[in-house]
């Protein structure tokens, strides 16, 4: 036999009410960290290289490529890769972006970033012109194989598009 009076159960389960929106609300929160990290967004889109600009890449010609790594004061590896772009071809380059791929001892792929080799910022490379860059890399994981990376022209804009 139930002894509360009705006024007593009402009271009863209005208590429970924040309970059970807090549960709700953590069940929601729950859901959607859960879907976020199942499903992150995808990432930006780069720029992909055009058929024209994909056809002008055998004139984008690097030479006198070599690296240099070292540890700097807290431990940490940082590697450059210098060397020199020349501009075989007959249209005026204004940026250009390399992909460069490393590789760990196994040939697993365990770091690949995109860096500008031609910059706006530099002027116009010409037809016939050489010019030397410099490319820094300061977060390489600890499996990549010490070795130069692949280099892959992954961006062309030429100087007469007008962008």
């Amino acid at each position: 036999m139930n002894l509360d009076s009705p006024l007593e159960q009402t009271k009863s389960s209005r208590s429970r009410i924040p309970l059970l929106i807090g549960l709700i609300a953590l069940a929601v929160a729950g859901l959607l960290v859960w879907y976020l990290t199942k499903n992150p967004p995808p990432p930006p889109q780069e720029p992909v290289l055009t058929p024209e600009a994909r056809a002008y890449t055998k004139y984008l010609q690097l030479s006198n490529v070599d690296m240099k790594a070292w540890e700097n004061a807290v431990g940490q590896m940082l590697v450059e890769i210098l060397g020199d772009i020349t501009n075989a071809g007959n249209r005026p380059v204004r940026r250009a972006q390399l992909t460069c791929i490393f590789y760990d001892p196994n040939g697993v792929e365990v770091h690949r970033e995109r860096v500008a080799i031609i910059r706006p910022k530099d002027g116009v490379l010409y037809p016939g012109q050489t010019r030397r860059f410099r490319l820094a890399f300061d977060n390489l994981p600890g499996t990549w194989n010490q070795m130069m990376p692949r280099l892959v022209i992954a961006e062309i804009v030429f100087a007469d598009e007008g962008k």
